[in-house]
């Protein structure tokens, strides 16, 4: 058979990812904050874009979720749904702990309520700069300690080495470690501080109680966590009436000094969501509005440029200008839908956490959702990614009300959420005498309708952050004292 040369025509099928599309993607990801910045952008870079007036009746887009009363959302297709306009690239898309817990390392927060804060009064560096002059004996001293000032963290910890700020100053080790005394000496007590036990010897030294018995007991923190009562009286060589002195004035103690003011870390956390509860029982669901500008078209400047316009080029560019205005507000009003549109079936889903609370919430999964709404599971992660829901119950992360689920009694399960905040109960409720083992807590559990292994729960007592049984019950005989 002979080789040759030739023409072959083939028809073949591909996923284009069209830049609209690519664009489309990214804006469904965005939370309403980083909006605001892409549409700031946005009118900088096209003078037919124009910031429109609030809307002051809800939108046909809200309407259709609002009222809601736990019947599934609507199921139009106005939703952007990436997965199904990828199939098609022509279509055009659019759319302060306790003392305790802060030597263990343990959380004391089993839910991710989210209170909206503000930043008033002044910063930590602010405050402890305004100090200095007042105390500091030279102008060089004073610089050294500014620049000691700007290495502590929010809780006022300072964790950067001083050979290194020695480096960089030029200064000696010697100098540099007086700078880091004179800001120890600052208000609040404890700042400075490179661990929690010099925090808190630095505020025994204030209060005058920095004796040798206090000093091992700051020393030896982890036996403190642990609730070693024995070998803590042993080590301070104090009888039980001294010890609990100690334990009492230790506690008083302020282990993060620092997050008494303001800072960059504590901006607001605004939602995107906002979920009310209607006086005849149903709920109102709809897009926070206030921090997303509504875009329109200014036709009648683009009147006016197209007059003026007289070649080709100037013409093209009046109408790329035009189209992708059109493209940005349809993409925008598209993304609204369909966020609420995902907001609508996680509150006729999880209805009970919001009536009731979080031992009401059901296991859920993103994949759930998508079917119910006609969406693919990448968009509904996309949805629910860097967005918050407020509610009468606080403000949380969209997706904190997915989680996996554990079988029970009724057949419907229970969201992992809802088994360790009734494991928090249960321990909290305990007697320093009748400690819970994770066997016991199992069978409690398996009484009250759920069925754990062992292990499983000493996975959700670990994950939560609280101690075995054998540590819980030296710490409460801890607090006993």
């Amino acid at each position: 058979m002979a080789l040759g040369p030739r023409l072959d025509l083939r028809q073949t099928q591909s996923l284009v990812m069209t830049p609209q599309l690519q664009q489309a993607i990214k804006l469904l990801a965005l939370s309403n904050l980083e909006i605001e910045s892409f549409v700031s952008e946005a009118l900088e870079a096209n003078p037919l874009l124009e910031i429109g007036e609030t809307r002051s009746e809800t939108s046909e887009p809200e309407r259709a979720a609002q009222e809601h009363d736990a019947s599934p959302g609507p199921d139009g297709g106005e939703a952007l749904d990436i997965a199904d306009h990828a199939l098609d690239p022509e279509s055009a898309p659019g759319d302060s702990g306790d003392w305790s817990r802060a030597a263990s390392g343990a959380s004391s927060e089993d839910t991710p309520f989210l209170e909206n804060r503000t930043d008033d009064g002044p910063s930590l560096a602010e405050h402890l700069s305004a100090q200095i002059g007042g105390i500091a004996g030279d102008r060089r001293e004073a610089l050294i300690a500014q620049r000691i000032i700007a290495e502590l963290d929010d809780a006022g910890y300072l964790h950067s080495d001083l050979r290194y700020l020695s480096d960089e100053l030029g200064a000696p080790l010697a100098e540099i470690e007086r700078g880091l005394a004179l800001v120890q000496q600052l208000d609040p007590t404890g700042v400075g501080a490179r661990t929690l036990g010099e925090c808190l010897a630095l505020q025994a030294k204030e209060a005058d109680r920095y004796d040798p018995c206090m000093a091992r007991l700051i020393d030896n923190l982890d036996l403190v966590a642990k609730g070693d009562v024995s070998k803590l009286k042993r080590l301070c060589e104090v009888d039980d009436e001294d010890f609990a002195e100690m334990l009492a004035e230790l506690r008083t103690y302020d282990p993060k000094p620092g997050c008494r003011f303001g800072g960059a870390s504590h901006a607001a956390v605004v939602p995107d969501v906002i979920v009310e509860q209607l006086p005849s029982g149903g709920w109102n669901i709809r897009i926070n509005e206030e921090t997303l500008p509504r875009l329109v078209v200014n036709r009648d400047y683009y009147v006016e440029l197209d007059k003026g316009a007289h070649d080709k080029k100037a013409k093209a560019w009046l109408n790329e200008q035009l189209g992708e205005a059109d493209w940005l507000i349809r993409a925008l009003d598209q993304r609204q839908k369909t966020i609420l549109k995902a907001a609508s079936e996680i509150l006729r889903r999880q209805e009970g956490f919001f009536r009731e609370g979080i031992s009401a919430m059901k296991p859920l999964t993103l994949r759930e959702v998508a079917e119910t709404i006609d969406m693919h599971e990448s968009t509904i992660s996309r949805v629910t990614s860097n967005k918050y829901l407020s509610c009468p119950r606080g403000t949380f992360e969209m997706k904190y009300f997915f989680s996996s689920g554990v079988p029970a009694a009724d057949g419907e399960g229970a969201s992992s959420q809802a088994i360790k905040a009734r494991i928090k109960a249960l321990c909290d409720g305990e007697e320093a005498k009748k400690v819970l083992s994770d066997q016991k807590l199992a069978d409690l559990l398996k009484d009250e309708g759920f069925d754990l292994a062992r292990r499983t729960v000493a996975k959700y007592r670990e994950a939560i952050g609280i101690g075995s049984s054998a540590e819980r019950r030296r710490q409460k005989k801890l607090l006993s004292f």
